[in-house]
């Protein structure tokens, strides 16, 4: 018997497709990117779907019904904007125990009615069951791109500039702070946690958002991203997934990693490297896409992306230290099947 933990999420996912074929004519993309597409109309449509389970995903210790309610529609549409896409509908499913009475299960829906609002997404359907233990949320987010406009994550070209919104790291960082204050609670509940100061961290764990900002610029700017993937995994990670399929490479430039000063601090007081953290933390939800040099005015007049690589003919993928010594990249980041 082989251990799940042998072959990781990837691996299995890998092993689980790779007999599955494809016989409807409008199924134009099916497994292996942040969203399924779809020609079923004039536009393209994509249809993901992501898990959150407690005790795997995220911790009632610290974490409020209302944020994981809205984190969890954020993960889902996170993927619809790395297909170029914009979301138009959810599905909502949940197991839940008989530990939760329905003041709980309401002030979870109330987060993903608050995410609904903001992204201007519509509940359309779901299911609710029952669980032994704790509670799994399920939802699928469909989305809409003109056929032209859709973008994949193993698309990219030799040559191709690297970019990424916002910044890396943060949330990685923020899970360690509430899990140290959790264990400290713990041995002793008489000393309270001690979160002051670091509200962006914990902002970007909580309750991150997803970069439609990005999408409408590409948009106003006349910007098709020759690949993309939202940073759900680490860096590293999301990166070998846009370089791998077609045996390209990328270096990466480390002084050019975008990491928040909070995340630098709070990387050190853990003993961490923050190009560590920014490269294998994970849970990000920024985009990491690629994009043609043509397009490269374009984007350095926006403050909110970094180029920070290019793309290059050989399979080898490295990190560029900042005394230029080159280190193969490997994918450390999340890992559900540990």
């Amino acid at each position: 018997m082989t251990e799940l933990s042998e072959i990781g999420e990837f691996g299995l996912i890998e092993k689980l497709a790779k007999d599955i074929k494809i016989t409807n004519k409008s199924t134009i993309k099916g497994i292996g990117d942040d969203a399924a597409v779809l020609n079923l109309s004039n536009n393209l449509t994509v249809v993901t779907t992501d898990m959150l389970i407690e005790g795997v995903h995220f911790d009632l210790g610290y974490v409020p019904l209302r944020h994981l309610g809205y984190k969890s529609v954020v993960v889902n549409i996170s993927d619809v904007y790395a297909m170029n896409a914009k979301p138009k509908q959810i599905t909502v499913s949940i197991a839940v125990s008989n530990r939760f009475p329905y003041e709980a299960i309401e002030e979870l829906y109330e987060g993903i009615k608050a995410a609904c609002e903001n992204y201007k997404v519509d509940i359309i359907g779901g299911d609710t069951s029952s669980s032994h233990k704790g509670i799994a949320i399920s939802i699928t987010a469909i989305g809409e791109v003109e056929k032209d406009k859709v973008v994949y994550r193993n698309t990219a070209n030799a040559g191709d500039l690297i970019c990424v919104s916002g910044d890396l790291g943060a949330a990685y960082v923020g899970l360690q702070l509430l899990e140290r204050e959790k264990y400290i609670y713990q041995e002793n509940p008489k000393i309270q946690p001690n979160l002051s100061g670091h509200e962006y961290i914990l902002q970007k764990q909580l309750k991150p958002e997803a970069r439609y900002d990005i999408i409408n610029f590409f948009n106003s700017n006349n910007i098709v991203p020759t690949s993309m993937i939202d940073i759900s995994d680490g860096l590293s990670s999301e990166i070998i997934h846009i370089c791998s399929q077609f045996g390209l490479g990328c270096d990466i430039y480390e002084d050019k990693i975008p990491i928040a000063q909070q995340t630098i601090d709070m990387s050190l007081e853990f003993n961490i490297d923050p190009i560590v953290t920014a490269l294998s933390g994970g849970e990000d939800y920024e985009l990491l896409f690629t994009v043609s040099p043509e397009d490269v005015e374009k984007i350095k007049a926006n403050n909110l992306i970094s180029i920070i690589g290019n793309i290059t003919k050989s399979n080898d993928m490295n990190l560029i230290a900042k005394d230029g010594t080159k280190i193969p990249m490997t994918a450390q980041g999340w890992n559900a099947m540990r």
